[in-house]
């Protein structure tokens, strides 16, 4: 079932944006793109994401990862 809304944080001087799906512990795991984190919880059900170094993409074409 799709969340009903997601919560989005933008850290301009950490240079991440978070992006949450259902606030719940959890903990973050690479991705196949080294700028992408995945939050999963202790049964692997993705609860959101990261993108680091976001002011690096700037410049760039879009990117795809799938989240697991």
């Amino acid at each position: 079932m799709p969340p009903e809304s997601v919560k989005i944080w933008v850290d301009a001087e950490g240079d991440f944006v978070e992006v949450t799906f259902r606030d719940a512990p959890g903990y973050f795991r690479e991705t196949s793109d080294a700028r992408v984190m995945e939050k999963v919880d202790e049964e692997g059900r993705i609860l959101g994401f990261s993108i680091l170094h976001v002011s690096s993409l700037r410049s760039r074409t879009p990117f795809k990862v799938s989240l697991r």
